[in-house]
């Protein structure tokens, strides 16, 4: 009888759990040639932005890839500690973040990474970060 009352007890326990609501998957669809991000939620296009990739001499990985970590305040170890604010990490130490070199957006201008105007940077690291980083793609094509 008790087997009874344990099973049954646990399986209410599961049938009555709440149920989490996913805010949806976010793909930010960054276009070299275009030097443009589109980011998409559920399949709907949400913001459409200018953005720096790789200059000559430096390169911005080609492929899909899946948000790693994120950084508010970070700063570069390789780069002369150059701020690197609202950071998303795709790819060792390629990231989506803020510039503050907002004149050159549009056009090629960074070591690789994917620059965005501040102002976007931080609301696509606050779509990421509230979504889950493991929710959000980041595709890259020329």
């Amino acid at each position: 009888m008790r087997k009874i009352l344990m099973a049954a007890s646990a399986f209410l326990c599961l049938a009555f759990q709440p149920v989490v609501a996913s805010a949806g998957d976010i793909v930010a669809r960054i276009n070299i040639s275009q030097q443009t991000m589109t980011v998409s939620q559920d399949g709907v296009v949400t913001h459409r932005w200018k953005v720096s990739t790789a200059r000559k001499g430096y390169v911005t990985p080609v492929g899909s890839y899946s948000a790693k970590w994120a950084s508010r305040h970070h700063r570069s170890r390789k780069y002369d500690n150059a701020p690197m604010p609202y950071a998303i990490f795709f790819k060792g130490g390629y990231a989506v973040h803020a510039t503050f070199d907002l004149k050159r957006l549009g056009q090629p201008a960074s070591h690789g990474c994917i620059r965005l105007h501040p102002d976007n940077a931080a609301q696509f690291f606050a779509m990421a970060n509230r979504n889950g980083l493991r929710n959000t793609q980041i595709v890259i094509t020329r």
